[in-house]
């Protein structure tokens, strides 16, 4: 054991992938539906290590934050700034609203409780589940005109406030949500979820079925053409509008004519007499119902011998930006393509036919190749499976970042800067804007991102938790149950005026209101708990935009609250 010990102490680089395992073990453990979560288990098994008398250079902890702050505001960059349009201003002026009371609620209970800047950033990270604030606090305390021995005792207090106040934040904020938010929102919030759903263009169950994906995808069979109604020959347009009229939008991908012959891209008036085998493709309920109206089905390898793909495709073409998924529908260049899912940032959203498409919106389809390739053109930038990140881009971002915010103003004695941190941020948001306007550089592929996000947050935390390991215990014992108390408060308040706000101020719909809640606070845990108890994805819609801009400015409070506390 001595021996452990000494080689942690001798490669302090051991330790960190050590506390990253014990972390990760302890966070997967859930009780009901709860869990700790990975950044909470590597907190509290990074201060059990760090008990060994463990140092670490301080240049690992802020090289990790700033990758992690970067690829944040990478992804968030491209809802951000769409937000800022005309028709996202009410969900960005509510978000920023919640977020000043995010910063209010925990600097008033830290005057109250006397707390220092310390625990009173601590109290906003975890009350407020944002655990960059963290760092930037920790960069803030920093440059304070104070006693290095001071800076140091504030900073060690940052996570023992963070690890007592964030339980609550993420399980009780996910509770008030889902169980209680509905019932301050109205007695009907579940009628009015469905009322809004149609007027999106219906609920899910009964949506356009060319717009979700049918049990695995598309699926294709070959019916040969027998029914009275080619009594005379169709084209292929009057044959796919028969069965649209029937409420089933079907695609003929080939033909093979009576002569034996296959016509692999029949256009819109190719000749179909009777007799003929066509390949359908749409959803597979619709194509058993087809028989009645084509013929019967038939076994062709041959004619079904052709790829089928399945893309991601980036929304860059501006004419695209705030299209319906009904007016893709009936677009003639969409022929023979199913649109699976649709993402934006983190959330997915509903496939109602009402819904509008925002440049950065990422639209997965599936269909024949070359129906796929030619629509994939139609909407923007087809984002290839790849594992190379565009490090230049990454590395320039952080530099640029990093410089601009260490510029420092100051007024008097108060230093005033964004900090390198925050500078990343905010360089991070531009660059993940940029890369959406123009796709064809700066990739940073989604695996690349969730382990620049994962792995750059868990080390940084680690390290935080190593280094605060022999404080951690005395300041919980100080201060543990006022900060557990006061975490409530900080983590239900600005959910129970943001609920106000929406129902009275906004007059945003319940589903809409919820969602922005949880997106204000960045709570994805809410955001999943709002889903399921409405049964409805419509949350997601308000999600995005405002969890951009929450993630943006309650990282901006971590250097604030120092202020105000110091």
């Amino acid at each position: 054991m001595e021996w452990i010990v000494k080689t942690l102490q001798n490669t302090p680089e051991l330790a960190i992938f050590l506390t990253l395992a014990l972390g990760f073990a302890i966070g997967k453990i859930k009780i009901k539906s709860f869990s700790l979560g990975s950044v909470t288990g590597v907190l509290l098994m990074g201060v059990l290590v760090g008990q060994l008398g463990i140092t670490i250079s301080p240049t690992v902890k802020s090289t990790f934050f700033l990758i992690f702050l970067f690829a944040v505001g990478y992804s968030v960059g491209p809802q951000f700034v769409q937000g800022l349009k005309k028709e996202g201003l009410p969900q960005i002026a509510f978000a920023a609203i919640v977020c000043v009371f995010c910063l209010l609620v925990p600097w008033v209970a830290a005057l109250i409780a006397g707390f220092d800047a310390g625990n009173g950033a601590g109290l906003l990270a975890g009350g407020n589940t944002i655990s960059a604030v963290i760092g930037v606090a920790s960069d803030t305390i920093n440059q304070l005109n104070i006693q290095d021995a001071e800076k140091q005792r504030m900073i060690n207090q940052i996570p023992v406030a963070y690890a007592v106040t964030y339980i609550f934040g993420t399980a009780g904020t996910a509770w008030f949500l889902s169980s209680i938010g509905p019932k301050l929102l109205g007695k009907d919030v579940m009628e009015r979820t469905r009322a809004y759903e149609q007027q999106l263009g219906g609920s899910v169950l009964d949506q356009d079925p060319t717009l979700e994906y049918a049990y695995d995808g598309t699926t294709f069979r070959v019916i040969k053409a027998t029914s009275d109604f080619f009594g005379s020959d169709k084209t292929v347009n009057e044959v796919e509008e028969m069965l649209l009229s029937k409420g089933w939008p079907v695609y003929i991908e080939r033909i093979r004519n009576g002569k034996g012959e296959i016509i692999q891209d029949p256009t819109l008036d190719q000749k179909i007499s009777k007799g003929d085998s066509l390949v359908l493709n749409g959803p597979l309920d619709s194509l058993l119902s087809d028989d009645d109206f084509i013929g019967e089905e038939v076994a062709d390898l041959e004619l079904l011998d052709f790829r089928v793909e399945a893309l991601r495709v980036i929304v860059s073409n501006k004419e695209m930006e705030g299209n319906t998924l009904q007016s893709l529908r009936m677009s003639k260049d969409r022929h023979g393509v199913v649109i699976r899912k649709i993402h934006r940032g983190k959330a997915e959203l509903p496939l109602l036919k009402n819904v509008t498409l925002m440049r950065g919106d990422i639209v997965e389809l599936e269909g024949r190749k070359t129906d796929v390739d030619r629509f994939a053109q139609h909407l923007g930038y087809v984002e290839r499976p790849t594992n190379i990140t565009d490090l230049l881009y990454v590395a320039i971002g952080i530099f640029i970042g990093g410089v601009l915010g260490s510029i420092t103003v100051r007024a008097g004695n108060v230093p005033l800067s964004l900090s390198a941190s925050g500078g990343v941020l905010i360089m991070g948001i531009i660059f993940g804007w940029l890369r959406s306007r123009k796709p064809t550089f700066g990739a940073v592929p989604e695996p690349a991102i969730w382990l620049m996000n994962n792995l750059g947050l868990s080390v940084f935390i680690a390290v935080v938790g190593i280094s605060a390991g022999p404080d951690f215990i005395a300041g919980f014992k100080a201060n543990g149950l006022s900060l557990f108390i006061a975490g409530i408060f900080v983590s239900l308040i600005p959910m129970l005026i943001g609920l106000l706000l929406g129902r009275y101020v906004f007059k945003f719909e319940p589903a809409i209101t919820l969602g922005a809640c949880a997106g204000a606070r960045t709570t994805t845990a809410a955001l999943g708990a709002l889903q399921d108890a409405l049964k409805s994805k419509v949350p997601a819609l308000s999600y995005t935009t405002t969890y951009a801009v929450g993630n943006t400015l309650l990282i901006i409070w971590g250097v604030v609250i120092v202020l105000l506390l110091s």
